[in-house]
């Protein structure tokens, strides 16, 4: 199955109820105040964002307004409006600096919720890098979890990667010096480390972040070169606030939502995209590695608004 038959098939449930509310508003109606009203409820409902749902109404009123519509109008209007707000935003990831310059290692530091998939999306992105031909090193720093640091290893045995792990319990920080010692004197290309899961809420645990990131500045002043907030796209609303607090507090400079498979609430992605304007590098469908792909505008947003785009 190609990628965007898998990403529509992911997106199934968010666009499959779109498509079913939005034609219980349109159902031999005419675009008026009142349809325009409901329409504006259900995009809100899927998680689009007040602003998207504004936006879409907008222009639907601006061209169709008191006239007969179909549900396969509004799901073209939706898909184009959608499109705009996203296409700023599809920014594929580079290991190549704002300045054009290449960090020998470039360190990405991965932040996010528990259960948000960042050692798996860990793995997946060092499959990426590997097939590249780069040299990859892990560092296993959800020190909180056993089970964390035994899934990094065995996605480092699977990739081919060295793993940097200590003992569970072991102190997060000090281990990513460790690591950033041992990526620049082992001449690898890309140094990716885990970080344990934390609520954005937990002053306390958001500081242990801010400390990790000093001490990876005492070996590297310009690290992390990225930091990746992965998001868990069912968790819906909650994720703005992720997005919000992750970036004051870690400098978060692009995005991973996964799970979208999983979900109905898939517009939420819109929404961020729309209040944060923060780059999204890749999208997950699902769990084996190629589920993992860079994140493309049209694509996304034929698949929510279920239109075909191949």
């Amino acid at each position: 199955m190609g990628w965007f038959r898998r990403l529509t098939s992911g997106l199934k449930k968010t666009s499959d109820r779109l498509s079913e509310n939005i034609g219980a508003v349109f159902t031999q109606r005419k675009l008026d105040d009142s349809t325009l009203e409901e329409l504006e409820d259900v995009l809100i409902q899927a998680d689009l964002g007040v602003d998207m749902a504004t936006t879409i109404t907008r222009a639907l009123a601006q061209d169709r307004f008191d006239k007969q519509i179909s549900t396969g109008e509004v799901r073209q209007v939706l898909a184009r409006e959608v499109e705009k707000v996203l296409a700023p935003v599809a920014v594929p990831f580079s290991l190549v600096g704002p300045s054009g310059d290449v960090a020998s290692p470039h360190v990405i530091l991965m932040v996010g919720v528990n259960g948000s998939g960042k050692t798996t999306t860990i793995g997946k992105l060092a499959e990426k890098f590997t097939a590249r031909g780069k040299k990859v090193l892990l560092a296993a720093g959800d020190t909180f979890r056993a089970a964390a640091i035994e899934q990094l290893v065995i996605w480092g045995e699977r990739t081919g990667c060295e793993v940097i792990r200590r003992p569970a319990g072991s102190d997060a920080s000090g281990l990513a010096y460790d690591a950033m010692v041992t990526a620049r004197e082992g001449g690898h290309d890309v140094l990716i480390i885990d970080t344990a899961g934390r609520l954005q809420n937990r002053d306390e645990l958001m500081a242990e972040l801010e400390k990790i990131i000093r001490v990876i500045r005492k070996v590297d002043a310009d690290a992390p070169h990225s930091v990746l907030l992965t998001l868990d796209a069912t968790t819906g609303q909650n994720a703005l606030q992720q997005v919000e607090i992750f970036g004051k507090r870690a400098g978060v400079t692009g995005l991973v939502m996964t799970k979208l498979d999983g979900t109905a609430r898939g517009g939420i992605l819109v929404a961020i995209a729309s209040r944060f304007s923060l780059p999204v590098h890749f999208i997950g469908v699902g769990e084996a590695v190629d589920d993992l792909e860079p994140f493309n505008a049209r694509d996304f947003a034929a698949a929510i608004a279920g239109e075909e785009n191949e």
